[in-house]
């Protein structure tokens, strides 16, 4: 699953340039322009990072998880009540690393670091209903896609920045939702960006995924893999930014 990670990265790439140009995010600045009413920016971003809390059966196998997600809304009305847009993010709930030989057939001379980590990539499609003015816009959203559960082992020098080598242990894609709520608050002197505040309900169905010490190294060079299998909902904790893309 190395593509979520380059889509997390492109997807910062491209937003971060667009904050600095952005134009007016919010509802109700005055034009420069006598008998010109205010500008507001039709397409809006956001980026924020998250923490995830594991609820129900979900929570006796993972405790916590940590990760980033961005979204990208267009406003349906001018006052930018009612927006649709789509939002992703990564998750990553669990992580561990052992110095292991590089190869059976030089034993210890060449040690690695064996990283396996266990992660979520999901994307979801839906509305966003909006307050549109005040220093405070409360914000209520939803979206249907899908979640991907993995599990990756990756290989790398001690000196090294970047594994030489990976394999993907486990996954499993699923029928995803979401709904969350949050405050807006604008900041700065032209008010044009906004603190995001919020929490968001994941609501996973039945998936199949490994969790922390479930990859187990057998005497003849296999492994054995405990899979645990059940519904995976998540209250993620999100605190970011959002603008005006123009």
């Amino acid at each position: 699953m190395w593509y979520a990670r380059r889509v997390m990265a492109g997807l910062a790439l491209v937003m971060l340039p667009a904050a600095a140009g952005a134009q007016v995010f919010t509802v109700g600045m005055e034009s420069n322009k006598p008998g010109v009413g205010p500008r507001r920016s039709p397409v809006f971003a956001g980026l924020s990072l998250s923490y995830a809390v594991p609820q129900q059966d979900f929570k006796e196998n993972v405790k916590q998880g940590f990760g980033l997600d961005g979204n990208v809304h267009y406003k349906l009305d001018r006052q930018g009540i009612f927006s649709l847009g789509g939002e992703l993010g990564f998750l990553g709930y669990g992580r561990e690393t052992k110095r292991v030989p590089l190869s059976s057939t030089i034993g210890g001379r060449i040690t690695v670091d064996l990283t396996t980590s266990n992660n979520i990539f999901w994307m979801g499609l839906g509305p966003q209903i909006t307050a549109p003015s005040g220093p405070i816009r409360p914000y209520v959203n939803g979206t249907a896609g899908f979640a991907v559960f993995w599990t990756e082992s990756s290989v790398k020098g001690t000196f090294a920045d970047e594994e030489f080598a990976s394999t993907n242990n486990y996954d499993d894609a699923i029928f995803a939702w979401t709904g969350g709520a949050g405050i807006l608050i604008p900041v700065g002197q032209s008010k044009q960006g906004a603190i995001d505040i919020g929490a968001r309900w994941h609501g996973n169905g039945n998936t199949r995924y490994l969790k922390r010490g479930d990859i187990i190294d057998l005497p003849n060079n296999n492994v054995q893999l405990r899979v645990n299998e059940g519904e995976t909902p998540m209250l993620v904790w999100r605190l970011g930014v959002k603008w005006g893309l123009f």
